[in-house]
């Protein structure tokens, strides 16, 4: 069994939501770090029908708990009425609570009781390459990291069962997609344009609908995890820079997929385009897992188009690129030299498909795997 980074410290003196998308391995996590915890699985038809006839039954069985005792609730947003009974277990005994799901939007759209800050919010991301030993660069690119994906050798199928299972299941079961045709449409024009920047007014036109339902459908993606905006680094210093985000599919295996673009092949532009969102995915989970809120992640884009850096961490602290050659020269660090100019305290590092790391015009130039290991080692940031 791979061991988990997120180890979910925090229950010891606060109750956590903990999110992801179904298939990150949520509930093995839990099973795992809480074996001895109270555990209320709402897949299980049986115990979400008792809880949705009678929510109150989730109060008197667990008053019958001591204080301080952890319940967990898996797959909350099925019961959104659960959430009163939980404040009130919160408030008068004194009871810890982890509340699991794939999708907070139904708890918002429902108006379910939130908790009001009682509760911290707590992500678990698909595997990242530190959980993994003898970690595979090219089958995580082929693969994407959703553990049953990841630990096969061919993970097509199942993923061909994700995207029509849950993609679209998950959407339907949302109740806002009326057309499902031209929102399937939608998700193949949005894996065209994943890891590029948002323009709501040219996906609407490859679609067939409007800009506003475009939108609509990009906040569905992000309310549901199964998509995120990578904001603009907006700090101006000489050059004016797009205030624009790019738009990233929650898995780098997904937009390949839906436009059937596996294998996925060293060399072309289809695997720069991958290489550089399983970057992104990465360095998003690392400072959610260490950082909280308190790092963001960005790019930076200068508006005249000519310069571009693909990660920005925090205050302009790590400039990242990401290259697929196998033999980086000047002309690959155009964009990173010109940051520096901007930001002349930030670090500065290319990644690449070369062998060794080495030093080119106050750059680090880095083979992409032992930038993970360093990343997740902490010598990065």
């Amino acid at each position: 069994m791979l061991e988990r980074i997120l180890r979910l410290k925090e229950i010891e003196e606060d109750s956590l939501f903990l999110w992801g998308t179904r298939q990150t391995g949520k509930s093995t996590l839990l099973k795992t770090l809480f074996p001895q915890a109270r555990l209320y699985d709402l897949l299980k038809t049986d115990v979400r029908m008792a809880f949705q006839l009678r929510p109150a039954l989730l109060r008197e069985e667990c008053e019958m708990l001591d204080e301080g005792e952890l319940v967990i609730i898996d797959e909350v947003q099925k019961v959104p009425a659960l959430l009163d009974e939980v404040h009130w277990l919160i408030e008068n005994c004194g009871l810890r609570f982890i509340l699991s799901g794939s999708s907070a939007r139904k708890l918002r759209r429902s108006g379910a009781n939130l908790l009001g800050g009682r509760a911290l919010r707590r992500t678990l991301f698909p595997l990242v390459s530190a959980e993994i030993p003898d970690f595979d660069l090219n089958r995580a690119l082929n693969n994407g990291m959703l553990p049953r994906h990841y630990l096969v050798a061919n993970a097509d199928k199942r993923l061909q069962s994700y995207i029509g299972d849950y993609l679209q299941q998950e959407i339907v079961e949302e109740a806002v997609v009326r057309q499902l045709d031209a929102f399937t449409r939608f998700l193949q024009v949005a894996a065209i344009t994943n890891a590029e920047i948002v323009n709501y007014s040219n996906i609407a036109q490859d679609c067939g609908i409007s800009s506003k339902t475009v939108k609509e459908y990009f906040t569905i993606l992000e309310e549901t995890m199964l998509g995120f905006y990578l904001p603009a680094y907006t700090k101006i210093t000489k050059r004016r820079v797009l205030q624009s985000p790019k738009f990233y599919y929650f898995d780098v295996a997904i937009p390949n997929h839906l436009l059937r673009r596996t294998p996925i092949q060293p060399g072309t532009d289809v695997y720069g385009h991958t290489l550089e969102h399983l970057v992104i995915q990465e360095l998003r989970a690392f400072l959610s897992y260490n950082y909280g809120d308190d790092k963001r992640l960005s790019y930076w884009h200068t508006l005249d188009n000519k310069y571009e850096v693909d990660a920005v961490i925090g205050d302009a602290e790590v400039g990242i690129e990401v290259k697929s050659s196998n033999k980086i020269t000047s002309h690959d660090t155009k964009g990173l030299k010109v940051f520096g100019e901007e930001f002349p305290q930030s670090k500065r590092i290319l990644l690449s498909m070369e062998e060794r790391p080495r030093m080119l015009n106050g750059i680090e130039i880095w083979p992409v795997s032992q930038f993970l290991s360093r990343l997740w080692a902490g010598k990065v940031v």
